[in-house]
C-alpha cells in the first residue's frame, strides 16, 4: 500500500472565471492512488484510501499566468449522519503534516490569511482517520481562489474520500 495519494486539481481558471463555476469542464481532479478511485477526470473524483495514509492536494492552472490555489478544504458529513461524519484532515502549511481529528462537523484548516492576500499554500495535506466508515464517501467541500478580487472564490462539494 502506498503511505500518500496525491489529489490534483486541474482549473481551466480563465473558463471557470468566464462563467463563473468550476463545473462545465473547467476543473478535472485526479489521483495517484492504489485503489480502483472512481470518477478520475471529473469534478467528482472519489478517491479511495486507507486509514492512517497520507492524502495531499494541489491546484494546478491550466493557464499558467493566472495562479490558482487552495483556499480551503471542508468535510462534510457523511450520509447526513451527526457523530459519525469525518472532521476534516487537519490542513498544513507546505512542508508539514496534519492530521484527521473527530467530531461531527469538520473543517481543514490552512494557514490564514485575509481575502485579497496572495495565498501560498501550494500542498493541502491530512491523515485519514482510523474512524472513516469503510464505503461511505465522505464529500468534502474544495474551495479554490483564482487571482484576486470578490469573485475569485469558487468551490465544489462534489469529491469525496473512501475507506476501502
Amino acid at each position: 500500500m502506498k503511505t500518500q495519494v496525491n489529489i490534483v486539481a486541474v482549473v481551466d481558471v480563465i473558463g471557470a472565471l468566464s462563467v463563473k463555476t468550476l463545473l462545465d469542464g473547467n476543473l478535472c481532479m485526479v489521483d495517484d492512488g492504489a485503489f480502483d478511485s472512481a470518477h478520475q477526470g471529473t469534478a467528482d473524483l472519489v478517491t479511495v484510501v486507507k486509514p492512517g495514509q497520507v492524502v495531499s492536494w494541489t491546484a494546478l492552472a491550466v493557464d499558467l499566468q493566472t495562479p490558482v490555489e487552495i483556499k480551503n478544504i471542508s468535510f462534510a458529513p457523511a450520509g447526513g449522519r451527526n457523530g459519525a461524519a469525518p472532521s476534516g484532515p487537519a490542513m498544513s502549511p507546505p512542508g508539514t503534516q496534519g492530521t484527521m481529528t473527530g467530531g461531527t462537523h469538520g473543517q481543514a484548516h490552512g494557514q490564514e490569511e485575509s481575502e485579497g492576500d496572495k495565498l501560498d499554500l501550494d500542498v493541502w495535506t491530512g491523515v485519514v482517520p482510523h474512524w472513516m466508515t469503510p464505503g461511505v464517501p465522505y464529500q468534502y467541500r474544495l474551495e479554490l481562489q483564482m487571482y484576486e478580487g470578490s469573485n475569485s472564490v469558487m468551490s465544489i462539494d462534489s469529491p469525496a474520500l473512501m475507506c476501502q
